[in-house]
This record gives C-alpha cells, sequence and structure tokens, in this order.
C-alpha cells in the first residue's frame, strides 16, 4: 500500500510525512489495549498515625478500561470485601485507619476493556503490630570470675529502622568495651566476667523511631562470684587469680558460615569472643587485601562493607587471639542480585495482519530469574492450532491474526523478588485516521512563525516522502505544518490529506493573520517622593479581533502585580498602575506586559523612590578639650537624594533638659564636625541629614561631655534705647542665653553719656536686662555700651551704640499748606515742611484730615465726615482721592512723632466741581400698546450736580438679536420719571437705554428690554388692599385656576396709571397644583420689591386684572384707582409665611429716604440696591422664572 500526507493551499501542494504510532504510543483516539499509567509501589506500610493509604492504580486503553483487585491471589471487591469505596474514573482506593489488620496481605490490580487485560506489580500491605517483649521471669545468671556471659535480648520485630540499647533501669548506659560489648543481634557479651558486672538490672531497650515507640525487657540480674581464696570465713587478699582461658567464639558458632546478601546492602560481619586475657580480633581476606570501603567497628569485632558490590565477593576471615591461644573462622560471602529488566522491560508492538511478531523479555539477577508468560492476566492456553511459540524468554506469533491482540505479561522471578511487565501487542490493518480535529482554526501574529497540526494514525505506514515547494514552508515527519514568518497573504483555508493501502483521509485547516500587538506609549523612569501616589502608564496597539483577549499586566522585579484589592496598595486601571503611599519596598523595575492569547509585548521604567536621609550612625566624641570637641558620623542611606547638610543639634541637662537645640551645620559631603562650646554645661550631641526632600531622622545621641566654667565670651545684643517719656531715656537688651553664661553670677555693667560733649562714664551693674535713666533732657544723643560678666571674670570689650532720650510732642504746624482740585474726586495737597528743632522726636510724617461741610446741590447742611491719610516720611505734599463732586470741604495738616501729633495747621476751605449722575437704580418697561410702551424709572442716588435731565435712546431688535438704528429722546425734565413712546412697531421688541444728565455731561446707562403687543387686553381692574412696603411680597386670593391675569403694581401720589411693575401671568389648573410644591389652596404669592423707595412713594397698591383675547380694557375711575390709605386698611393676616419655588428676591429699604428732611441720596444709610443694577437684574430674572411656571 501507498500512505501520504499532503498539505495544500490553493493551487500549491505540500507532500509530508506522516508520523508512525510506534510502541506504547498509540493516540488515545485510536481503539486500544489497557496501559497501566499508575500504580503504587509497593510495599505500603500502614502506620496507626497516618490518616490514610491509597492503593493507586489507573489506565488508559480505548475503550476505557474498568478494574478488578485481588489479594493474596483471591478475587476482591474493594466495596464488598474491604468496605472501601473505588474512585470514579480509575481503580483506586483509600484505605482510612482503623482496624487496619484485616488490610493486610499482597495486592493486584487488573485493567481491562474488550481488547485485553493489563496487571499491575504486586503491591505489599503491611500493618505493623506494636512490638512488645514477652512477660517472662528470668532466673539470676550466677558465673565465677572470668567465666562469659551472655545476655539475651531477642528484640521483637518491627518496622525498621530499630536501635537497641542496654542501659539500667535508672536508664544509665551500660560502659561498653573490648570485654563488654554488645552484638549486631543485640544481645549483650562478656568475655569475661568481673566482680564489678554484678548487678541486678540489666535492661535491654528497643527503640523504633516510624512508630516512636521504645520497649524494655524485663530486667536480667548477673551475679558473679569472686576467685578469692577465703579463709575462716573472710576473703583473702594474698591468693587472687583468675583462670586463663583460650579464646573461643561466642558469635558465630562453628568454623565456618555462609553470608547472602543483595547488591547495594550493607554487608556486616562479627566475631565475638570469650577467653581470659580478653580476645583480639583480627580480619583478613582470602587471597587479597580487606576493601578500602571496610570499616571496623564494636572494638573490631565487627567488619562492615557499604554499598557492596560483586567484586567484594569471597571469602573472610575472623580470628580471635590471646596469650593462650587463638581460634578462627570463616565467612563464605556471595552478593546476589534480584530480577531486572536487560536492558528494558518489553516493549508494546504494532504489527499488520500476517506478520511474524517476536516479543522478548530479558531480565537479569543472581541467581537467573526464572521467566514465565501470561496473556491478558491468564496462564497461556497452547493447543494444537496454536500459531504462537515460547521460547525461554520469547514469545514467538507465528503469521499473527487480530484476535492475536492482546496485553502479553512477562513475569521474571527469583528468591530475592519477581519483576512484571505488560506489552500491549496490536494486530492490525486501519486506513488512515485523522486525530486533528478538522476546521481547527489557528491564529499567528505577522511575521512570526505558525505551526498547523496534521495527525495522523496509519497502519500500515508508507515511507514514500516528496519535497516541499517555498522557501517558508516546511513539512515535519509528524505532518505538522511550519510557515515562517507568516505574512497577511498567507491567511486562507490549507488542506491536508494522508493515503494509504486501506484507504485515504483529509482535514482543512483555517489561517488567520493578525496584526502585532506594539507597546506605542511605554512608561517612563520615575523619581517618587516617599509617602505620595506613583503612577506610570502604559498604551498599546494590538489587532482588534483580539480585544477579548488583550490584557495589560504589570510586574515589579519580575514578580506579576495583582489586581486591587483592600489590602494592596497597588491600583490597576486601563494600561495605569498607581503605587499609593510609596515607601522603600516599591522602588525597582517595573514592566508593563500587553499580550494576548498570541504574543505580547513588554516594556520597563525604573521606579525610584525619594526620602529623607537615615539617620547617621557611629556617632563618635574626639579631640575632647575644655571648650571643643570634635564630633564623627557615619551617613545612612540618602535613598537616592544627595544630603546637602548634616545639622548637629546638643541638648544640656542644667537649664533646659530634654530640649534639643541646633548647634551647627556642616555640608553634606562633610562627615566630621569641630564644635565650640560653652563652658559650665554638661552637652550631649546628636546629627540628621538633609536632602532635598527634607529632614531624616536624627542619629542615637553620643555619651555626656561636661565642659569647664570659664568667663562669658560675648556681650548682649539688639540693644533697644527708647524714650517713652520726655525726661527718661529706657534701655533694654537681649540678653545672654542661659547655655551662654559660661558660669555662675552673670550680671551686665551699663555704660552710657552724652555724645558729642565732653561727659564721663556713669556706670551701673544690673542682673535684670532692662534699665531706666531719670532726668534726661528731652531728645539729646547718648552713647551706650553693655558688658557682660560672671564670678570666673568679664567678658569682651563691648561695642558702643548711639540712642536718644525721651521724645515730646511737636511744637509747629505746617505752614502755606495750599489745595489743588485736579478733578471732581481727586486733590493735590502740599505745605511747608515743619524745622527740625520743633519736631522734638524723630519724625514719623504727616496727616492729611479733611472734612464734608456740605452738598452744593442743596443748601441745607449735611451731617459731618471725617476723613485722613497718613504720609510717613519727610514730605511736602499729597494726593488725596475719594472725594465726592459738587461738595464743599475743610482740610488741614499736622506732623507726627513718636510721642505724637503736633498742631494743626490752619484750616484751608475748597469745592469740587460738578461731575455727571450716578446711574439711574430702575428702570421699567409699563403699558405695552400696540404701538407704544410706557417707561418708568426713578432718579440717580447721587446727582453730582444740578440734574438737567435724562438722555434716553432705543433701538430695535430682531429675531437673530441683531441691532437696529439707534434713536434718542432728550427729556429735558429733570422732575420727569416717566415717558410715553410713541410710533413703535406692532409685536416687535426693543431695547431701551436711559442715563441722567447734568450740565456736565450724562452718566451711565441703565438698559431695559420691552415688546409692543398685537392687540390691547380687555378685562376688568380690581384693585387688591394697601400693599405693606416693609415686606417684599403680596398675596391675592380669589383667581381662577387656567386664567390669564395681568398683574400691574402703581402707586397712589401718582395720576396717570402708569405702573411701575407689570407682568402677565397664568393660574395653574386646579388638578395640577398638588404637583407643585410650596403653592397652598388657590392662592397665588405675587413677590414685590422694595425699589418704590425709591420712587418716594408712600403706599403701594396691586391691581390685576383678568385678559381676554380680542377686547379692550376699561379703566376705572382715578378715585377708584387711588383709593385712601385709611379707607384701605392694612391686614397683617395677609402677609404670612411665604414659600413659592422661585420667591422674588427682594430688598427692603427704608421708606424715610427721599421724603424730605436733611437727608438726601447721598446719606450713609445702606440699602440693598446696587449701584451697578443688581437689583435690575434680580427683578429681570425672576421675571423670566416666573413665565416658566
Amino acid at each position: 500500500g501507498v500512505m501520504r500526507s499532503l498539505w495544500s493551499l490553493g493551487l500549491a501542494f505540500l507532500l509530508a510525512l506522516t508520523s508512525r504510532a510506534g510502541g506504547l504510543e498509540i493516540p488515545l483516539e485510536v481503539e486500544q489495549l489497557p496501559t497501566i499509567t499508575v500504580q503504587t509501589a509497593g510495599p505500603v506500610i500502614a502506620l496507626p498515625f497516618e490518616g490514610s493509604f491509597s492503593m493507586r492504580c489507573e489506565a488508559k486503553g480505548n475503550p476505557q478500561p474498568v478494574y478488578r483487585w485481588t489479594k493474596d491471589g483471591q478475587a476482591i471487591d474493594p466495596l464488598f470485601d474491604l468496605g472501601v469505596k473505588k474512585e470514579r474514573n480509575n481503580g483506586s482506593f483509600v484505605i482510612h485507619s482503623g482496624r487496619l489488620a484485616q488490610f493486610q496481605g499482597m495486592y493486584q490490580c487488573y485493567a481491562s476493556n474488550n481488547l485485553g487485560t493489563a496487571v499491575s506489580e504486586e503491591i505489599e500491605l503491611i500493618v505493623p503490630s506494636t512490638p512488645k517483649f514477652p512477660k517472662e521471669k528470668i532466673a539470676p545468671i550466677v558465673v565465677k570470675e572470668g567465666q562469659p556471659v551472655i545476655l539475651e535480648c531477642n528484640p521483637p520485630q518491627g518496622i525498621p529502622p530499630r536501635k537497641i540499647y542496654w542501659m539500667t533501669i535508672g536508664l544509665q548506659h551500660i560502659e561498653q568495651d573490648e570485654r563488654v560489648s554488645m552484638g549486631h543481634d543485640g544481645n549483650l557479651y562478656i568475655s569475661n566476667a568481673l566482680e564489678k558486672d554484678s548487678r541486678r538490672d540489666y535492661c535491654c531497650f528497643a527503640a523504633f523511631s516510624v512508630i516512636r515507640t521504645i520497649v524494655r525487657k524485663t530486667a536480667m540480674s548477673v551475679v558473679v562470684k569472686s576467685c578469692r581464696l577465703t579463709v575462716g570465713g573472710q576473703s583473702s587478699s594474698g591468693s587472687y587469680a583468675i583462670p586463663e582461658r583460650r579464646p573461643s567464639l561466642l558469635v558465630p558458632s562453628g568454623v565456618q558460615s555462609e553470608v547472602r546478601l543483595l547488591k547495594g546492602e550493607e554487608l556486616v560481619l562479627e566475631c565475638i569472643a570469650e577467653g581470659f586475657p580478653t580476645p583480639v580480633i583480627e580480619w583478613t581476606k582470602r587471597t587479597e587485601k580487606l576493601p578500602k570501603r571496610a570499616n571496623l567497628k564494636n572494638y573490631g569485632k565487627r567488619l562492615t562493607i557499604n554499598n557492596i558490590e560483586e567484586e567484594d565477593d569471597g571469602k573472610y576471615t575472623c580470628e580471635a587471639r590471646n596469650s593462650v591461644g587463638d581460634t578462627v573462622h570463616y565467612f563464605n560471602v556471595m552478593v546476589e542480585e534480584p530480577p531486572r529488566w536487560q536492558p528494558e522491560p518489553p516493549k508494546g508492538q504494532l504489527a499488520v495482519v500476517g506478520s511474524d511478531v517476536h516479543i522478548k523479555c530479558s531480565a537479569s539477577g543472581k541467581p537467573r530469574p526464572v521467566i514465565s508468560w501470561r496473556k491478558n492476566g491468564q496462564p497461556l492456553d497452547d493447543g494444537p492450532s496454536s500459531n504462537r511459540q515460547v521460547l525461554d524468554d520469547t514469545i514467538v506469533l507465528h503469521r499473527a491474526r487480530p484476535e492475536d491482540s492482546a496485553v502479553y505479561q512477562c513475569e521474571a522471578s527469583n528468591r530475592h523478588g519477581t519483576i512484571l511487565a505488560n506489552a500491549n501487542i496490536m494486530i492490525i490493518n486501519l486506513p488512515p485516521r485523522m486525530l486533528t480535529k478538522d476546521y481547527q482554526r489557528y491564529s499567528v501574529v505577522q511575521g512570526r512563525d505558525i505551526i498547523m497540526d496534521c495527525k495522523v494514525f496509519i497502519e500500515p505506514p508508507d515511507d514514500t516522502t516528496e519535497s516541499v515547494e517555498g522557501e517558508r514552508f516546511s513539512v515535519f515527519k509528524n505532518g505538522s505544518l511550519q510557515i515562517n514568518q507568516a505574512g497577511k497573504e498567507d491567511s486562507g483555508e490549507y488542506v491536508c490529506f494522508a493515503t494509504n493501502s486501506e484507504g485515504k483521509s483529509a482535514i482543512t485547516a483555517l489561517l488567520d493573520v493578525k496584526d502585532p500587538t506594539q507597546i506605542v506609549e511605554p512608561p517612563q523612569d520615575l523619581h517618587i517622593l516617599s509617602g505620595t501616589t506613583a503612577q506610570l502608564t502604559c498604551q498599546a496597539e494590538y489587532d482588534i479581533s483580539l480585544r477579548n483577549e488583550f490584557q495589560i499586566v504589570w510586574s515589579k522585579d519580575g514578580e506579576e502585580i495583582p489586581p486591587f484589592t483592600e489590602q494592596s496598595r497597588y491600583f490597576l486601571d486601563d494600561g495605569m498602575l498607581q503605587i499609593i503611599n510609596v515607601n522603600q519596598s516599591d522602588k525597582g523595575t517595573y514592566t508593563c506586559t500587553a499580550r494576548t492569547n498570541l504574543d505580547q509585548d513588554t516594556a520597563s521604567a525604573l521606579v525610584t523612590v525619594l526620602d529623607v536621609p537615615d539617620a547617621p550612625e557611629d556617632v563618635e566624641l574626639s579631640e575632647q578639650k575644655s571648650w571643643s570637641v570634635r564630633l564623627a558620623w557615619v551617613p545612612g542611606d540618602d535613598h537616592n537624594s544627595s544630603t546637602t547638610e548634616f545639622i548637629v543639634e546638643y541638648e544640656e541637662s542644667q537649664w533646659d533638659p530634654g530640649t534639643w537645640r541646633e548647634l551647627q551645620r556642616v555640608p553634606g559631603n562633610q562627615v566630621t564636625a569641630l564644635l565650640t562650646l560653652h563652658g559650665h554645661l554638661n552637652y550631649q550631641f546628636r546629627v540628621y541629614a538633609v536632602n532635598g526632600i527634607g529632614k531624616g531622622p536624627p542619629s542615637n545621641p553620643t555619651d555626656r561631655y561636661k565642659t569647664l566654667p570659664a568667663a562669658p565670651d560675648k556681650n548682649p545684643e539688639n540693644i533697644q534705647i527708647q524714650g517713652h517719656l520726655p525726661h527718661q531715656m529706657d534701655i533694654s537688651w537681649e540678653p545672654l542665653l542661659p547655655v551662654e553664661h559660661n558660669g555662675p553670677g552673670l550680671e551686665y555693667k551699663l555704660s552710657y553719656r552724652k555724645l558729642g560733649v565732653e561727659d564721663i562714664w556713669k556706670e551701673h551693674l544690673v542682673k535684670r536686662h532692662a534699665f531706666v535713666i531719670k532726668n534726661t533732657p528731652t531728645f539729646i544723643p547718648y552713647e551706650i555700651k553693655i558688658q557682660s560678666r560672671n564670678s570666673h571674670g568679664w567678658g569682651p570689650e563691648p561695642k558702643v551704640v548711639t540712642g536718644y532720650s525721651g521724645e515730646d510732642l511737636p511744637t509747629a504746624s505746617p505752614q502755606d499748606v495750599a489745595v489743588e482740585v485736579l478733578n471732581t474726586t481727586l486733590l493735590r495737597v502740599s505745605w511747608t515742611r515743619v524745622a527740625q528743632a520743633t519736631l522734638r522726636g524723630h519724625l514719623g510724617g504727616y496727616n492729611v484730615h479733611w472734612l464734608r461741610k456740605r452738598s452744593l446741590l442743596h443748601s441745607n447742611r449735611i451731617p459731618e465726615e471725617r476723613h485722613f491719610l497718613t504720609f510717613p516720611g519727610n514730605r511736602s505734599h499729597a494726593m488725596v482721592p475719594g472725594l465726592r463732586p459738587f461738595s464743599e470741604y475743610r482740610l488741614t495738616v499736622n506732623v507726627f512723632n513718636k510721642r505724637g501729633n503736633g498742631p494743626n495747621s490752619d484750616p484751608v476751605t475748597f469745592q469740587t466741581p460738578e461731575g455727571v449722575p450716578e446711574q439711574v437704580p430702575i428702570l421699567t418697561v409699563s403699558n405695552a400698546q400696540r404701538d407704544s410702551i410706557t417707561l418708568v424709572w426713578a432718579p440717580p442716588f447721587e446727582a453730582n450736580g444740578i440734574l438737567t435731565g435724562y438722555l434716553l435712546q432705543y433701538q430695535l431688535i430682531n429675531e437673530t438679536l441683531a441691532m437696529g438704528d439707534m434713536q434718542e429722546v432728550n427729556v429735558s425734565s429733570a422732575d420727569t420719571t416717566h415717558w410715553l413712546l410713541q410710533g413703535l412697531g406692532e409685536m416687535s421688541k426693543y431695547m431701551f437705554y436711559l442715563s441722567a444728565c447734568t450740565r456736565v455731561g450724562c452718566g451711565p446707562q441703565r438698559m431695559e428690554e420691552g415688546s409692543t403687543v398685537t392687540e390691547a387686553s380687555e378685562g376688568n381692574w380690581r384693585i387688591s388692599e394697601a400693599v405693606n412696603t416693609s415686606k417684599n411680597f403680596h398675596l391675592i386670593d380669589g383667581l381662577e385656576p387656567g386664567t390669564v391675569y395681568t398683574v400691574c403694581l402703581l402707586a397712589k401720589s401718582r395720576l396717570d396709571n402708569a405702573s411701575i411693575f407689570e407682568d402677565v401671568i397664568q393660574t395653574r389648573v386646579k388638578g395640577l397644583a398638588s404637583l407643585h410644591l410650596g403653592v397652598s389652596t388657590q392662592g397665588w404669592f405675587i413677590g414685590m420689591m422694595c425699589a418704590v423707595a425709591l420712587l418716594t412713594l408712600t403706599v403701594l397698591i396691586a391691581c390685576f386684572v383678568t385678559r381676554n383675547k380680542g377686547g379692550k380694557y376699561a379703566v376705572k375711575e382715578k378715585e377708584d384707582l387711588h383709593p385712601e390709605v385709611e379707607s384701605q386698611g392694612m391686614n397683617d393676616d395677609t402677609f404670612g409665611d411665604y414659600s413659592e419655588e422661585n420667591p422674588l428676591k427682594a430688598s427692603q429699604c427704608s421708606l424715610d429716604r427721599g421724603m424730605g428732611g436733611d437727608s438726601d441720596y447721598g446719606d450713609e444709610e445702606e440699602c440693598q440696591f446696587n449701584e451697578d443694577g443688581s437689583f435690575i437684574g434680580e427683578y429681570s430674572d425672576h421675571k423670566n422664572r416666573a413665565k416658566g411656571n
């Protein structure tokens, strides 16, 4: 037959060798015999303190094998016979501690399917019993002195290792030597007994370390009778002799013995002899020297050789000799081996029908192993028609048939053990069987290599091969196709073919070439401050089809960082790594790995943690002198920020114990400092380092260092000379610190004299740090010096300082005061400086005082407003801002020193010129008609001159907010506060601008927006009760739900019906009222503003009218519109708690403003109307909100 495996892509065909399943490596997809894969290696020793014992038996095969067990050659069911359950899908079972004795025995596992049976090796389960010595009564051993003694131990059997000890009942070891020793069998041998060997507590102990048990045999008694002669019932010390005896062997018996042991075990030969004097043992090996590995133990009585080899075979001799004679024993040592496969156990085979199959089973061992065969666990049955021939270690299957397929067991045995091997023999002819999944999808990154599998099982095989076309394509013997440096053009379908004499098979593989994963923004090296949060970022590009598999993983120093947990300080999110509360353990190399299931890319960054330096170590003192010492230290770790300096601190125990103070700073490249110290102090020192991050912790303090007392080495500093009173001089200074005293008894010598005249030094000794000199002339210069001293001497020569005695008030005022009015609010003042002699102290500067006497707009006087400014230094002019226009002022100037102010200059009176008015405080749009609008306003607070009228401008605004041409109206009457604009467009929006004017010009504009209407409204006006002007809201009841109303606010005193507030509202539908918070019953809250105070009104009235479409509204008579306040009454019950959702912001102003008297618009009384028009802004804002409700 012919077998082929062919790969093709498009029109290019690739031929490959198929892989042949050899030995036992048959793919599990193919029907096959059982093969045991896991079994327990015996023997198993069931120790009582272990929890459980596994008997493992696992096998593979197709069909799945079933399992059975035998124990001591008899079939058993683990569940019914042993009470244990087998594991699912294998034959293993677990024995739990309990009554273990019933489980002891030889176990064997059988794994079978319909093709055959595999057999495990025998597993011996040993359940050891607790070793015990028999209870017995042992008679005392009585011997004569010089006779041998054998104390038998006969230790019980147990789990090795076992150790034997001979001790007393008091656990004292029996002393052993050439005469007394313990044999390898555990017995205690005494070559010749002495009187000192007599005792009643010879005890044999057996210790079993595996089961942690020690047992003791009944104590034995030995009585040794003396050989001394007795005379008259007493021992004689004159004649004493132990008869000499030639040696004889206590162990072993006879002249010759045979020793058999396995290769690798330890050879132990022992000869223990009795006799007197004590015999000496000598070992030899016939025809050659003892091996170098031979060791003599037990005082030369025991010969041992570890890990014995075949060359250690032979005859060994032990000779026991003393002065009387000798004796000899011969050991015939034979080294043997258990069965062992030579060179390896038989392998399974695949063979075609009709071929001859040879199964060879070669084993070595000493004695030579006996080979036995079984088939599927049963003895061979060779009938007349059998095609099987057994030739010692080989089975030949002639012209093999499918029914010869089986598991053949080969067993090799000798007296040292048995080994067993299973050989799976399969006799089959099959067409190619594809073991690789059809339409398997493969993915590879562009530029990488890819291997696509084509695993085929073929029997019989074929050796035909063909070459592969294409440099980048390779086909392996196992049928796999490799493409090197795959490109996008390699994506597509590939087909693999396989044929033999029995048939043909094929599979298709799909290849998809992906874009590589690449880090485009790698993490950057980072220097981070300890205790802060470090952040590393990593961004990568990858094939979009791999987005579900793509992930970014971070690792530190090669160890992966787990996802964020509550205990972790790492936070990972979308390629970002945050390290919270960084410390020194976080420094290292951080690697970002961007990976998919196909490839990965890595990038690393070094994180350097910056921290304050560690404390210096090994701080020591040297060069110790009376008032200096050298300090040296070893710097600590600077934590990646160079040390800039070291700071030396000291603590002294006399004046301020426990307080550390700075003594000296040392550059960061120095590690020593020479410290200059004060006297009479008990110091200790410490050092800390400073780097770019900050100050580190201090070092441990040094030992105490005490300095000797001395005279002061400095004088007081910061001498202050002041004259609080005209005829005295107050002198104070900064005293020496306690640590600067240098000794006891510190005091100060104060010396002073007048400067510039011949005067002697006057001296005072004081202990305080202040002194007052009285009866001095006013403001005279003095020389002062202060020297310190203590009980050990004077300080250095002091420096002389200069000061003045006490000051007095200046006596002169500035002359020639003149003013220059620069504009309406700014003034320039000048004067002639006062003479130095009149100052009587240090010049402080000049004060300018001014007083507003009256407004030129009103003849009546106003409350005086006094102001002043201070101008320090020796100057002759100043600028005075903040004046009010069109006013009369009075101004004075005075000089001052530290003592106080001098007299005022003669007053100067001046006037400020007229200015432009302030912005009008309010502008409202009222009575909008089809072609007209009424504007209402209030005059400005401050006219700053004589008001001449108003400038009114307006322009049309279209839907795109573009402005039309500006129109202008001059209102020439200063008393006019409303204006009717006619000739406007119907349903048009306008922007109005109004400014007040004086003779100087017009002030800033106030803007307001308004619109004309399509038709005039129709309805009946109703007048509410008088509005309480002290409140900022008014409640109107009795309105109909869902109705449109016009609400306006009128002044009682006006007769032209011009409203100062007007708006259109619609009441809510009844059923919806509950949906809006803050609305109770059917009442409606109308917010009112205190702007009426600006219009100099006395009372407000609210009116409203129901609006209807297609009609005009009637206006009542003027007397109905303006009823008297007395007739209306003020019902305070109407002003309840107001909780409308969007209440009007309102300011409360006093109605006293503008109602006559001495006050005018320039009064200081405050109102919550800002000059920038914020009141209008609040009103407009509320108006828009109200329409939205």
